[in-house]
């Protein structure tokens, strides 16, 4: 009987600290941007994308590709969404041409048909989601276009393609190029230690405002880019938040979490950053733009980067 009833107790303390767990444990996905063509410093277009997915598929980490559909109706577009698509990560919709709606010259009519001209590029893929993210993460420079374009995404049965992590990894990548090119012997692990630092800090910064706002840790989707970077650090930032206590989640479980589901009345850049626009408790903490390559020059120029 009283082992019975000791067993009854591990049980019920097993159950209880996994469903802790699940509910308060740190925990991360990861989305990429663009949908990048073109080869790199020591390697083929074909070489670095296949990197790239390799590491997530060792991971065991299933993400979201947001792509601009310009160029992926030719041989090398088709081989990246196939490549993401067979590999069972999301394909979502990112525009055609990756204009700024933030912008006076981008109307309405211009961005819906962005959307609608890269819906039926992509839609034909079996991972497929309506998923959309603006540009830059700007979502309207009037509130007469935030909410004429919220209201097209609702009739189409899209959802906002939210990001909680904002990063700056594609300036890192820029300058990641620019250096292999005209050094290719570079050092990149000092390229790593700056990424992997860099994306680290954001997430600290999100999270630390989410929690503030919501009293608890909500499901974080953090925007990445593809790109060289990604290809070669991405496994080193899946073992960093590893390490660091956080859960490796799909982007399809982040975007069940109810934060995705909070409509800002302060529309563009991170959902938190949103939010806590709206909270007016943050005033002297936020910048504008969130995150920029003015942020990060000066301490790559220091770095040699």
């Amino acid at each position: 009987m009283k082992k019975n009833i000791f067993l009854l107790n591990l049980l019920l303390i097993t159950f209880c600290s996994i469903l802790y767990s699940s509910i308060y444990a740190q925990s991360i996905s990861f989305t990429f941007d663009d949908g990048t063509l073109g080869d790199r410093p020591g390697y083929s277009f074909e070489k670095w994308n296949a990197m790239l997915l390799k590491k997530l598929r060792d991971n065991n980490v299933k993400a979201t590709l947001f792509v601009t559909g310009k160029g992926k109706d030719s041989k090398r577009g088709k081989h990246l969404l196939e490549s993401w698509n067979n590999d069972g990560h999301s394909i979502a919709n990112h525009t055609y041409t990756h204009p700024n709606y933030n912008s006076p010259k981008v109307t309405f009519e211009q961005l819906k048909n962005e959307l609608l001209k890269n819906d039926s590029l992509i839609k034909q893929y079996s991972n497929y989601q309506k998923y959309f993210r603006f540009p830059y993460l700007k979502e309207g420079n009037t509130k007469e276009k935030v909410e004429a374009f919220r209201n097209f995404l609702k009739e189409q049965n899209y959802k906002n393609g939210y990001v909680t992590i904002d990063a700056s990894d594609w300036y890192i990548d820029s300058r990641l190029i620019k250096k292999l090119r005209t050094n290719p012997s570079f050092d990149i692990n000092k390229f790593r230690k700056f990424y992997l630092e860099h994306i680290w800090n954001r997430a600290q910064f999100y999270e630390k405002i989410s929690f503030e706002l919501t009293g608890r840790h909500i499901k974080h989707n953090v925007l990445l880019h593809h790109n060289l970077a990604a290809a070669l650090f991405i496994d080193d930032l899946i073992q960093l938040f590893k390490e660091k206590g956080w859960a490796i989640v799909s982007t399809k479980e982040a975007y069940a979490d109810p934060i995705y589901n909070q409509i800002p009345n302060n529309a563009g850049e991170s959902l938190i950053y949103a939010l806590a626009k709206d909270s007016e408790k943050y005033e002297g903490k936020l910048r504008y733009p969130a995150e920029d390559s003015r942020y990060e020059k000066k301490k790559m120029d220091k770095l040699g980067l």
